[in-house]
């Protein structure tokens, strides 16, 4: 693999000798997702396709660490971990085939089991990086605690890429559980919501959540999945009560979830709101619920302005997710105040001082610029 590095290497070098501006690609499945560039800016950038840089470099299941190459496949990788009855306990969307560990880590989205475990950044020990002079840099390591320097690896989770490209991550994973059942419950958004939030303060063993709305929107079905042991899973049931679901039905429905190929992620536009998980009901027509409340699917046409405003008064924020025409002057996530953008902006100028990476796809810039 020595040769498909230098190759990136030499690449970032004359990107910066050149003034070109590049854009960091693997198997290419979440190219919907941050900012998009017009046909003007798209002439000015070229794709930096890490996807050939692969393997997994270490492996320890005792230590619950894996190291892979930025562009392995992200199926290559469960697979691997499955065997030892492991998993990425995030459950980071596939979208594809393609989807590779690189594109999961820069994307920063995390799946179902997200509200029980932690999100994308909870999970990267370690992480190895081009400079914008083509020189691999280190950070972080392959233990749970490394305080060792800044903690950059984490800032890779959801960095789109414009901190420059990670070519090598180190990941904590966790055990597979020894047992999972889903339960269903055919209730209102308003008691699916009462529900969560009373359980929130037990020591249940629910470890994803989601309320689907059916035809009439108001109405639907909260599913709720319980994992851990045998005794865990049996007393965490008998408390929520509802109706059991087998166990083919249960993985279609959290993998359609993980991986939004659930007919509600149909819709467009989608919007992804983030709010407490006490916030009652959005007043907002079609609905999905996950992560007990906190995170509200939103297949509706409103207004930019109006859903940001109400989701920064309730303590949250939305992000334009999908969409069919993007409108003028809406960004696609939450404006920052001026003050975080501006340290955000200084943050990303330190580690890419010549502006290789400022295509403006994490924050609106023209490309060139």
């Amino acid at each position: 693999m020595q040769h498909e590095l230098k190759r990136l290497s030499e690449q970032i070098i004359s990107a910066r000798e050149s003034g070109q501006h590049l854009r960091i690609v693997g198997g290419n499945t979440k190219s919907f997702y941050g900012e998009p560039l017009s046909k003007e800016e798209s002439a000015q950038v070229q794709d930096l396709n890490i996807s050939g840089y692969t393997g997994i470099v270490n492996y320890e299941p005792s230590e619950l660490v894996i190291t892979a190459r930025a562009g392995t496949l992200l199926s290559e990788i469960e697979q691997t971990l499955a065997e030892r009855n492991q998993m990425l306990a995030f459950e980071p969307p596939r979208f594809g085939p393609e989807s590779t560990i690189g594109g999961v880590i820069a994307s920063g989205l995390s799946g179902p089991r997200r509200v029980a475990v932690g999100g994308v950044s909870d999970f990267v020990l370690g992480a190895r990086i081009l400079d914008t002079n083509g020189q691999l840099l280190s950070f972080g390591g392959e233990v749970m605690k490394n305080v060792a320097g800044y903690d950059v690896s984490r800032l890779l989770s959801g960095s789109m890429g414009s901190i420059g490209p990670a070519v090598e991550l180190s990941i904590k994973v966790l055990p597979l559980p020894v047992r999972e059942q889903t339960q269903r419950l055919d209730v209102s958004q308003s008691e699916a919501l009462n529900l969560l939030t009373s359980w929130r303060s037990l020591p249940l063993a629910i470890s994803a959540s989601a309320w689907i709305p059916s035809s009439n929107n108001d109405q639907g079905s909260l599913y709720v999945r319980v994992s851990g042991s045998e005794p865990a899973v049996d007393d965490t049931v008998k408390h929520i009560t509802g109706n059991m679901v087998n166990n083919d039905e249960a993985k279609a429905l959290w993998d359609s979830l993980r991986d939004q190929t659930h007919d509600f992620f149909n819709s467009r536009p989608i919007w992804r709101v983030s709010v407490p998980p006490v916030t009652p009901p959005l007043d907002y027509s079609n609905t999905l619920i996950e992560w007990n409340g906190g995170l509200r699917w939103v297949a509706e046409n409103i207004d930019a302005e109006q859903v940001r405003s109400m989701a920064i008064g309730k303590g949250g924020h939305a992000t334009l997710y999908q969409y069919q025409n993007k409108p003028d002057g809406v960004s696609i996530f939450q404006p920052l105040s001026s003050t975080l953008e501006k340290i955000n902006r200084s943050m990303i100028e330190q580690f890419d001082p010549s502006g290789i990476y400022k295509c403006g796809r994490l924050l609106p810039t023209v490309a060139g610029e």
